[in-house]
């Protein structure tokens, strides 16, 4: 895409009262952004769903100078523009009606062909979320997939600091421009996300940073992702609405149980509850719903050593499994004095690591 176009494009994204969609039927119907800038008012209205109200502001020289503005600090801060019909935009976020015309980026962040999940969740993340959190993006490791989150304090951090311990990509989408990072406590972990990921904004670094941005930033966690987890929500907040939208966008959502009365567990029982959520008790769940595999060039090698990476629950499991040959979840559980839903995340990780021939898909149906 050329200067010219993008900055015509970025005009429009700063008329009053114009968002994306409409920006989007706009250009469909005309041609292109400039094409848009310099058609006349009366053919504009005409276009289905665009009243005075909508283009009232669209020729304000004001748009243009803020435009070529923000397109100056996005040159001198080496960031991406990524436009919302070319090739490089985010494949699943195109299929959304309201995602951004212009999405901007930072990092190295390589989405093609990925397999990609969203991880939210309360930002007074319990020991047992994180764990949960931790484990779960553990034990998905070998199928490499990408993970998403919003850089905020809780399950967010959490997810992206597992992502980077296992050398998985990790995308931040944020609520603000990439001029500022918040909360400024995890801006110590700009360097490692970027190194392997980065950041998604549709916010432009004159934007003043505001909770209403949120709901923003959500649409685009919920787009990218071919499924969203879950992990820890009270009965209102950010978490819910992400998986509202990714319902909406026709995307699988995942929600972690809890105890009946925890506070912090009632917004995923809601979820699970009202049929907006599959329950998630182990990264075996996931991966049966999404039917993710191992590629046959990507499939480990057997351990020349069996226990070479196998920890103490592993052990249990692989010994009781040999010497009795069982393979209901229940009666291994029961055996290893292990919860059952570990006990499948456990076998899951022993049969991507190759330890153990693959698993009947109705093992996992069990849980």
């Amino acid at each position: 895409m050329t200067i010219e176009k993008l900055l015509a494009l970025l005009t429009l994204k700063k008329v009053t009262n114009l968002g994306d969609s409409s920006i989007k039927k706009l250009i469909r119907e005309v041609g292109d952004a400039e094409a848009v800038l310099t058609e006349k008012t009366n053919n504009l209205l005409k276009i289905d769903g665009i009243g005075k109200m909508k283009i009232k502001d669209l020729h304000n020289p004001e748009y243009r100078k803020t435009a070529e503005n923000e397109l100056r600090f996005v040159q001198e801060n080496n960031i991406n523009c990524l436009v919302y019909d070319q090739q490089d935009y985010p494949e699943r976020l195109k299929h959304c009606v309201d995602s951004p015309v212009v999405l901007f980026s930072s990092g190295n962040i390589d989405l093609r062909h990925k397999k990609i999940i969203s991880i939210v969740g309360t930002r007074q993340v319990t020991r047992y979320g994180v764990q949960f959190c931790e484990e779960l993006i553990e034990t998905l490791a070998p199928v490499n997939p990408v993970i998403v989150s919003g850089f905020a304090y809780g399950v967010d951090i959490t997810a992206q600091r597992a992502a980077v311990k296992h050398n998985l990509q990790t995308v931040g989408c944020l609520a603000h421009g990439l001029n500022q990072i918040y909360p400024k406590a995890h801006k110590k972990y700009v360097a490692q996300i970027e190194e392997n990921g980065g950041f998604f904004t549709d916010f432009w670094s004159t934007d003043t940073f505001d909770r209403k941005n949120f709901l923003g930033r959500n649409r685009i966690i919920a787009g990218l992702s071919e499924a969203t987890v879950v992990i820890e929500s009270a009965d209102k907040g950010g978490s819910l609405v992400t998986a509202d939208i990714a319902n909406s966008y026709n995307r699988d959502v995942f929600a972690v149980p809890g105890r009946a009365h925890d506070p912090l567990s009632k917004g995923c029982n809601m979820l699970i509850k009202t049929q907006r959520a599959h329950m998630l008790t182990s990264a075996a769940d996931l991966m049966y719903m999404l039917n993710w595999k191992l590629d046959e060039n990507e499939q480990p090698a057997v351990q020349k050593k069996l226990f070479v990476e196998l920890d103490e629950q592993e052990k249990k499991i692989y010994n009781f499994l040999t010497n009795n040959g069982k393979e209901l979840l229940d009666v291994i559980a029961l055996q290893c004095q292990i919860p059952t839903f570990k006990t499948a995340s456990v076998l899951l990780n022993m049969e991507l690591k190759g330890v153990v021939k693959p698993l009947p898909g109705k093992l996992f149906e069990a849980v």
